[in-house]
């Protein structure tokens, strides 16, 4: 005989996809690092003009902006879940993911300035 298990099912659920979004941005993270680290190594940084010539080429700027796209996911997904575990009253968590989110996306529009500007 099967008991009728009536569960209660609380919080939003996030583990899995949450769990899955920090491994995958951390390793484009890594990746990017490990390229520059190459880069870094094989092509002279002597002064701004040359950091400013290796990241002139569409492919750099293409692979940075991915990289901090995934540091700003990275960090959003990471912010989201400790406000979510530490700051219990409703209104004061909403005001601080919006915050998140608000700075997060300052940034990224900021870089890309950089990146494109």
């Amino acid at each position: 005989m099967v008991k009728d298990i009536n569960r209660i099912v609380t919080g939003a659920h996030y583990g899995l996809r949450d769990w899955l979004i920090q491994r995958v941005t951390a390793v484009l993270m890594i990746v990017y690092v490990l390229l520059l680290a190459f880069l870094f190594s094989f092509y002279p940084i002597s002064d701004y003009a040359a950091l400013k010539s290796l990241f002139a080429s569409q492919w750099m700027r293409i692979a940075s902006f991915l990289f901090f796209i995934s540091l700003c996911w990275h960090a959003w997904v990471g912010m989201r879940n400790v406000l979510m575990d530490y700051i219990h009253a409703t209104s004061v968590r909403l005001t601080m993911h919006i915050f998140v989110i608000i700075s997060l996306f300052f940034y990224l529009i900021w870089f890309a300035e950089i990146l494109w500007g």
